[in-house]
């Protein structure tokens, strides 16, 4: 999602370990609240390539395992990598089978699939050795698909949340954020992505998908969302809570609730078989 702050530059948000492992702060919180992809891509996924079915996945930044259960329930066999160790301990909870570590580190011990995915991950992982080792353990014709949501909540109750942060956690690198990124900007953001996939000249022109949809959020449903965000996973109770209050405050204004557009984006591309 667009965290209601903003990330930190594209180009470096990888370098971010101490942001890219705070998640894991309240596992239980952030499966519960943080939504699921849509059916249309996980089939897209899942669907025939040339080589075949999809039948092993590896799921890089697999978090809780949102992504990997919906994989796992459409008949793939899926493997999570995740730095994290609270993280990995909730998925494996889960049924999910999970190797602790960043996919740069990561050892495929000669394991290959057909699929690699990134939900919500991928802008952690080293744009220099990404793609390629993604190319490096997908079978010929196998897809690797990098995708995530994008959604934010209405003008005022942003403006309400910029401010907030910048009065509760004035020396955060968020705190200067304007608290707004359209999606045109994440666009730029995935062709960028397909641009460094393509530059390997492991994977077939890569593809861009995107699913619209409108989605409702209650007060009580943002709020419990929020904490989860990358600007807040790591700030103290005292200023959370101020944050809160201030945005609960905002959306009780706007009348209690909103409904706002939420997109989820994909970059995609087919391992070459040369």
């Amino acid at each position: 999602m667009t965290s209601p702050g903003t990330q930190p530059a594209p180009a470096r948000i990888h370098g971010e370990r101490a942001i890219a492992q705070s998640f894991g702060t309240d596992a239980a919180r952030y499966d519960h609240v943080r939504p699921p992809y849509p059916a249309a891509l996980v089939a897209a996924v899942v669907g025939v390539p040339p080589e075949g079915p999809v039948r092993d996945v590896l799921d890089v930044g697999c978090g809780t395992g949102i992504a990997a259960r919906q994989l796992q329930q459409a008949g793939c066999t899926v493997l999570g990598v995740e730095p994290d160790a609270r993280m990995a301990t909730f998925a494996r909870e889960r049924g999910l089978p999970v190797d602790v570590a960043t996919f740069e580190a990561w050892e495929p011990s000669g394991r290959t699939f057909d699929a690699v995915v990134a939900a919500q991950s991928w802008h952690w992982v080293d744009p220099a050795v990404g793609a390629v080792k993604a190319a490096s353990i997908l079978r010929p014709g196998g897809r690797l698909a990098i995708f995530g949501h994008v959604f934010e909540a209405p003008d005022d109750v942003a403006r309400a949340y910029a401010e907030a942060f910048r009065r509760a956690v004035p020396e955060s690198p968020f705190a200067n954020a304007s608290g707004r990124k359209p999606v045109e900007a994440y666009q730029a953001g995935y062709a960028a992505v397909a641009e460094s996939v393509r530059a390997t000249g492991l994977f077939q022109a890569p593809e861009h998908w995107r699913f619209d949809v409108e989605r409702t959020f209650t007060r009580d449903a943002w709020l419990e969302l929020l904490p989860t965000t990358g600007a807040l996973t790591r700030v103290g109770p005292d200023a959370l809570a101020e944050v809160l209050a201030a945005v609960g405050a905002a959306i009780d204004a706007h009348g209690g609730s909103f409904t706002v557009p939420f997109t989820t984006l994909a970059t995609t591309a087919v391992r070459s078989r040369g």
